[in-house]
């Protein structure tokens, strides 16, 4: 069975979340962090096997731009300057469908690593 296709997409900027919602009058939102660390770009997923690169330091990211890819996907433009990676439709409903055991490995993830949802605090620009 594939996923629904969203009858809605929008960003609550000040909270940080992405309200989807559906046909059938079901709405989730899921916040920009959560969106950020699970990715679908190779740039985080890697390339197969152990290859996959932690997020750290995304609590406080941002959106600057959702764009359509056809009628299958969303891109979502990170403020941080990610953009690389689309979110299907299937993709989106299994990121809200797994969404308790996705944030609680990430946790334990980062938690192993020694390392935190906390950014920097240094403003990195690429000119």
């Amino acid at each position: 069975m594939s996923a629904p296709t969203p009858s809605k997409v929008h960003y609550h900027k000040t909270a940080r979340e992405l309200e989807i919602g559906y046909a059938d009058g079901s709405t989730y939102r899921l916040s920009v962090e959560y969106l950020r660390v699970f990715s679908p770009s190779a740039e985080v997923r890697g390339h197969g096997g152990d290859s996959a690169t932690l997020q750290v330091g995304k609590k406080d990211v941002g959106l600057s731009n959702i764009t359509p890819a056809g009628r299958y996907a969303l891109k979502l433009h990170f403020d941080d300057g990610h953009d690389s990676g689309l979110y299907s439709w299937e993709y989106l409903y299994a990121l809200i469908r797994d969404r308790k055991a996705n944030w609680a490995d990430y946790l334990e993830r980062l938690d192993a690593a020694g390392a935190s949802r906390e950014s920097l605090g240094i403003e990195i620009r690429q000119l």
